[in-house]
């Protein structure tokens, strides 16, 4: 199914996989909305792909209420971006796992909740692995996991809209670069020889996958991996 002439809200556009995801979406000639809490970026991003900027912040509920009717009626919204802070169960701040929590569960609770979406429309949403492979960090865990038990209750209940989750192992984007490079590189070097892909996935790996979960018809209730095989020997 082509996204010629469909409206599409990315919220968390500005880098990573939302950046790669709108550069496919725009090239597929949807009528792209970018939306990030950074208006500069959002607006740089939204020149480059011939796209409508709107600043919504996750966290802040009349952000999300104001963007989302600016956005109009949509035909499919995936939501990438979130702020997470790493951090073990007994070292992690209470007000850090709770603004994590805000931030991945809450927002896009809240922004579904608000889209004015197509009876035939998808809305896609984002967990991590670590829903099903705790690396140490509980709160992690139980907000990847709270998001794709929401994607598979909204499957149901705004039926015949798609809803599905996109569940990422490691990929290699900005968010890494608060590590040394030499770090970095080492971790994703250890990384690729580890997976049973012999691979790291890359934003653009995600950005694809999410277009065609976005477009396929057939596809609603799901929790959809992609993490180079970590879940079964990485």
């Amino acid at each position: 199914m082509s996204l010629a002439g469909k409206r599409v809200l990315i919220i968390g556009a500005t880098q990573g996989i939302g950046r790669a995801l709108a550069e496919l979406v725009a090239a597929d000639g949807a009528e792209l909305i970018v939306a990030s809490r950074n208006a500069g970026r959002v607006t740089q991003v939204a020149q480059e792909f011939g796209a409508r900027a709107l600043v919504i912040d996750l966290t802040d509920t009349a952000s999300i209420t104001a963007g989302m009717k600016a956005a109009g009626k949509l035909d499919h919204l995936a939501i990438p971006g979130s702020d997470i802070v790493f951090g073990s169960f007994r070292d992690l701040s209470l007000t850090d796992a709770m603004a994590s929590m805000a931030s991945k569960f809450w927002g896009p609770y809240q922004a579904v909740r608000a889209a004015d979406m197509a009876a035939r429309g998808s809305v896609v949403l984002f967990s991590g692995n670590a829903s099903r492979k705790p690396i140490g960090a509980a709160a992690l865990t139980a907000i990847n996991s709270a998001v794709e038990g929401l994607g598979r209750a909204l499957a149901l209940e705004l039926a015949p809209v798609r809803v599905n989750t996109i569940c990422p192992g490691l990929v290699d984007t900005e968010m890494w670069e608060r590590l040394p490079g030499s770090q970095r590189a080492e971790m994703m070097e250890q990384a690729r020889k580890r997976l049973p892909a012999r691979h790291v996935a890359t934003a653009r790996d995600i950005a694809e996958l999410t277009l065609s979960v976005m477009t396929n018809r057939y596809i609603t209730g799901t929790t959809v991996d992609i993490d180079g095989g970590a879940l079964v020997g990485g």
